[in-house]
């Protein structure tokens, strides 16, 4: 049970570090612009879709999911 409650503390000052990093404005400038992320745009019409930043955020997630099952 000790476990689960150093558990819990982790994962709760992860998420308030990530938190704060998004609140202050970290990756603003280049999260969802990477070199390979889909951006079409038309007169009138405009289709983003960050294809590089969903894979590069999926590996930065499994890894973190793999350290916490070890």
């Amino acid at each position: 049970m000790p476990d689960l409650g150093k558990l819990l503390v982790v994962v709760g000052l992860l998420i308030a570090a990530i938190g704060a990093l998004v609140w202050a404005g970290f990756g603003r400038g280049w999260l969802g612009r990477l070199p390979g992320d889909i951006h079409y745009s038309r007169e009138n019409f405009s289709f983003h879709f960050p294809w590089v930043t969903c894979l590069l955020l999926s590996v930065i997630l499994t890894l973190v999911a793999w350290c916490f099952r070890r």
